[in-house]
């Protein structure tokens, strides 16, 4: 059964539709926190922040790597998905016509493969921004695919906003 992502102009920290949701994002393996969409998700919530700070600290036995999902219930129904798809930190050095950008399509992919197993379990539907093309450097139109393929391509419901700053 497969399903077509839908896009929607809003906030992703505040997911629409009923029943059990994931809110998916992308995260660097460098343990780095604090710019891009998890600033908006640490102003909502606490316990994705430490979540992701304590499974990097523990990294040598937590199963942290890139391609890793750490998933967080931040209220009743709604959990967060740490997602490690992105190679260490971007810098102004680092720029999209270089091609050295930290977004690593491989670990996205995998991770997404985790979050369906995640998702189907709990019967949710998962949404997020364009994971992996903010910081990460990544271009949707490699990424939609992995999304397609992992998550819709199961019938997963894939819901996929685009912010509008007012």
């Amino acid at each position: 059964m497969s399903t077509e992502i839908e896009y929607v102009r809003g906030d992703a920290t505040l997911p629409r539709g009923p029943g059990p949701k994931v809110i998916a994002h992308v995260c660097n393996d460098a343990g780095g926190w604090g710019a891009g969409f998890v600033g908006a998700v640490s102003r909502r919530w606490r316990r994705p922040e430490a979540a992701f700070r304590a499974w990097y600290r523990d990294r040598a036995t937590s199963g942290f790597a890139l391609g890793a999902v750490q998933l967080v219930q931040v209220e009743d129904e709604l959990w967060v998905a740490n997602m490690i798809g992105q190679h260490g930190i971007r810098t102004r050095s680092r720029t999209r016509t270089s091609g050295d950008v930290p977004v690593r399509y491989e670990a996205i992919a995998e991770a997404l493969m985790s979050l369906a197993d995640e998702a189907a379990a709990l019967g949710a539907s998962v949404h997020m921004p364009r994971i992996g093309c903010g910081l990460a450097g990544g271009r949707w139109e490699r990424i939609e695919p992995l999304v397609t393929q992992h998550l819709t391509g199961r019938g997963i419901a894939v819901t996929v906003y685009d912010y509008d700053a007012a």
